[in-house]
């Protein structure tokens, strides 16, 4: 179960990223950065936060972005480190590169390896929780998935030969067309 606190962060999450992924040697998007989905998985030790966002470029590039959220450094991390922010309940958080966190990927991989889902999500106001909606319906239930274009009655199609790889590139960061 994530615990979702009713709080601020500063700086905000799009923040961090609008600062970190132009970093990115891999990231090549132009425009105006909008977190456009997330979803959580939980740490079975309670410790660390871990959270995937999808992040829209001004140009339609969609990037997919796991976080992670610490009470303090992880040893050995510093070049996966996003930055830090302030958060209102919690104090100061370290936000990694969920790729370069030992928590985050096993919990991404015993996803993979085990059906799992993301975490069900409770929001913490005033120390009453309760379960937070899903996909924004305000009940709790999940919607139907849904293409970019909103129309969930037929599968993503897979365009020219990026094999729906987000931005069209191979692991090396290339585009398969040759652009780079």
């Amino acid at each position: 179960m994530a615990h979702i606190h009713k709080a601020t962060l500063r700086p905000t999450k799009i923040d961090l990223l609008r600062a970190w992924l132009p970093t990115r040697p891999w990231f090549d998007a132009d425009g105006e950065l909008q977190r456009v989905g997330a979803y959580r998985f939980d740490d079975p030790a309670g410790q660390v936060g871990i959270e995937a966002s999808l992040i829209r470029s001004g140009d339609g590039t969609v990037f997919h972005v796991p976080l992670t959220y610490r009470d303090a450094p992880l040893p050995g991390a510093e070049a996966f480190l996003v930055g830090t922010a302030e958060h209102s309940v919690l104090g100061q958080r370290w936000v990694y590169d969920g790729c370069g966190d030992p928590v985050a990927m096993t919990a991404f991989a015993t996803a993979i390896l085990t059906g799992g889902t993301q975490a069900q999500e409770y929001v913490d106001v005033g120390g009453a929780a309760g379960a937070a909606a899903t996909d924004g319906d305000g009940g709790g239930q999940r919607q139907p998935p849904r293409t970019l274009d909103g129309d969930s009655r037929r599968p993503m199609p897979r365009r020219g030969a990026d094999h729906g790889r987000a931005g069209g590139r191979d692991r090396g960061g290339r585009r398969p067309s040759g652009r780079h």
